[in-house]
């Protein structure tokens, strides 16, 4: 079958403006220039933590801008490529070889494209966050947990073949083989975006080999997707939300502390929480203490507030019959098939070794033509 080129490149042309749309490169090459201002201060390295986070992110943002607007002269190249091939055929020179070349950055373009438009779909509040990641063995015995093991192995090979770090952070193993529950960060922008269609229980069915009589199991394991909420050093708290009263000491100390107004009582208006100071000499001592004291409850109180959040995000996922999202089945026939998209390939051992993007992009795509269908109700 003959490949429409000039429709096929008009195709590319259109959704890379929507692309570029969404990614709007003018903000992002005005973060870019700011990151680098930052990271040519001469005392950046003064702060590590603060230093890494910079070139780390002006490494991204500039990777971001340059994937975006290399598409554009790789289109353009396969124009003239195409171009090319058209000019052998008339001269009545071999076109055959220009042809497929042609053919296959096709491919490869609509391949390349196709993932910076899902990336153009992640818009909620935390898909620009990285991820945390929870398997759980669900029903099923030791096949279960040796099903979650896989899982977990799937996830961060995939991970592994986008460069992805990741960080292991409590495992419990099950007793004759595989994980109880497992917990792992992905640690790059936008992957809870990815990840949280992975969000709910799967399903495997094969011929269990821990069964010496070489029976068929179904087993079920949970994946549980929440984003890394970002924690501060502190909280910026406006001086109208904070009221002030000043009061004289009062307990054992020096002369200083009882004959002064010098302690300082602070109380955050918003939340009513109150914080008293009187340990420091001063009330600029004390007021300082007392700022800083407020900071860190309202720093926890934020955590807990998150952390209430993201369970609420992560859902309540049950792993057991009548609520999978996807199936993976090695007996009596071989497919993985995402149960809400539809989306199903044969190589199974491809997707267990962490070929994987099909069924996220394809999740992603899902996840908005239901919240567009929510929308028009």
């Amino acid at each position: 079958m003959a490949v429409d080129f000039p429709q096929e490149i008009k195709d590319l042309r259109a959704t890379m403006d929507q692309v570029r749309e969404v990614t709007d490169l003018a903000r992002l090459s005005a973060r870019i220039s700011d990151l680098e201002s930052q990271a040519a201060a001469p005392d950046l390295w003064d702060d590590q933590e603060r230093a890494q986070a910079v070139t780390s992110n002006l490494s991204r943002a500039k990777a971001e801008y340059d994937r975006v607007t290399g598409m554009d002269q790789r289109i353009e190249d396969l124009e003239v490529l195409v171009e090319m091939a058209e000019e052998a055929k008339d001269t009545g020179d071999d076109s055959e070889e220009a042809l497929q070349e042609a053919v296959r950055e096709l491919e490869s373009l609509q391949k390349d494209v196709g993932e910076l438009e899902v990336r153009t779909l992640l818009s909620g509040e935390y898909d620009e966050r990285e991820a945390v990641v929870t398997i759980r063995a669900g029903a099923g015995g030791v096949d279960a947990a040796d099903f979650a093991e896989m899982l977990m192995r799937m996830y961060l090979r995939w991970a592994e073949r986008h460069g992805y770090p990741t960080k292991v952070m409590d495992t419990s193993w099950a007793e004759e083989a595989g994980l109880k529950s497992a917990t792992f960060e992905v640690n790059v922008p936008y992957a809870f975006g990815h990840l949280s269609v992975e969000g709910g229980t799967h399903r495997l069915v094969r011929i269990s080999p821990f069964d010496n009589q070489g029976r068929r199991q179904t087993s079920f394991a949970a994946v549980e997707v929440i984003p890394l909420i970002e924690s501060t050093d502190s909280i910026e708290i406006p001086d109208s939300d904070i009221k002030v009263d000043v009061f004289r000491s009062s307990g054992p100390g020096g002369q200083s502390v009882n004959t002064t107004d010098s302690a300082v009582r602070m109380t955050h208006l918003p939340t009513g929480i109150v914080v008293s100071m009187q340990n420091e000499k001063s009330q600029i001592q004390n007021r300082a203490a007392a700022l800083r004291v407020l900071q860190s409850r309202l720093l926890l109180q934020k955590q807990a507030e998150e952390a209430a959040a993201k369970k609420e995000l992560a859902g309540d996922i049950k792993a057991s019959w009548g609520d999978q999202m996807r199936s993976y089945v090695l007996h009596p026939y071989q497919m993985v098939k995402d149960l809400r998209t539809e989306h199903e390939v044969g190589n199974t051992g491809g997707v267990f070794d962490g070929d994987i993007d099909g069924f996220i992009e394809a999740g992603i795509r899902w996840r908005r033509g239901q919240e567009k269908a929510a929308g028009e109700d």
